[in-house]
């Protein structure tokens, strides 16, 4: 049996990103174990100064906020319209997509007031502008949003209580078309984002019921997908045929860097662009 690393040095080498292997190697003397301590630590240091450098002289913005440009780029192109809706969500809109006081996820709500809420999600204010839309635009009608949203999220790598959402549906495509196009956009947002492994699979959500999610390597969620019409359309007067699109930015900047936790490009004042700060 080696000597390995104490609980404190590996602790200082996730948060600098270092590669889980390197935490689990082994030395036959506590000297030699420190040794290499001090190496790793200072190499991913320096690392670290270089991407904060790199970032100051402008050659690059930090990872999500070029994903969010490059991702409301490139629908745009594809006739998708942006749209902005507020962060505040009354507690009818939330109810129109089931989530009552008894819904599990009305836990994980940030509540303002009795009547209010931070959103987190973007679905019921989307579902609010295609009611009005259809009677003003013809039909395919393409929206897209994405911004923040809260969550009372149980703590853990993957997981956020903020975080950033883009949301696209396209309504009005003919029905037997829906799960073809899901695919095509599911291909297009995955190849922006630089994922190059993932598979489609049948998933429940507490919301929505059966989703097809874009699940990557080692089963982590990337982006949840569903078809309609579906049953929350009664609510909204939504009858015609949509596909939608959800996907968590950080989550995507994770898994393309191999980060071992969202918290590394999540809002912070402890990280930047995947930087720990005290190096």
């Amino acid at each position: 049996m080696g000597i390995q690393l104490t609980d404190i040095q590996k602790q200082r080498l996730r948060e600098l990103n270092a590669p889980a292997e390197l935490a689990e190697a082994l030395f036959d003397e506590e000297e030699e174990r420190n040794r290499a301590f001090q190496e790793m630590e200072k190499s991913l240091a320096e690392a670290g100064r270089q991407a904060l450098t790199q970032l100051r002289d402008g050659s690059h913005r930090t990872a999500v906020c070029e994903l969010e440009a490059t991702l409301a780029e490139t629908l745009r192109a594809e006739g998708f319209i942006q749209v902005i809706t507020p962060l505040f969500l009354s507690k009818g809109l939330l109810e129109r997509m089931s989530v009552t006081s008894d819904h599990p996820l009305n836990r994980q709500v940030y509540w303002l007031n009795p009547q209010q809420c931070l959103r987190p999600m973007l679905a019921p204010h989307l579902y609010a502008l295609l009611k009005r839309l259809v009677r003003l635009w013809e039909k395919p009608i393409r929206i897209f949003e994405v911004g923040p949203c809260f969550r009372k999220e149980s703590k853990g790598s993957h997981h956020l209580d903020e975080f950033t959402m883009l949301n696209l549906v396209e309504l009005g495509l003919p029905t037997e078309s829906r799960h073809e196009r899901l695919k095509e956009l599911a291909h297009l947002v995955t190849k922006v984002s630089g994922i190059r492994h993932y598979e489609l699979m049948l998933k429940s959500s507490e919301v929505y019921g059966e989703t097809i999610d874009l699940v990557g390597e080692k089963g982590t969620e990337l982006c949840s997908c569903a078809v309609g019409p579906h049953p929350l359309d009664d609510a909204w007067g939504i009858t015609d045929p949509w596909v939608g699109l959800g996907l968590g930015l950080e989550r995507l900047v994770m898994v393309r860097e191999g980060y071992q936790n969202i918290q590394r490009v999540g809002r912070s004042l402890i990280y930047l662009d995947g930087v720990r700060l005290n190096i």
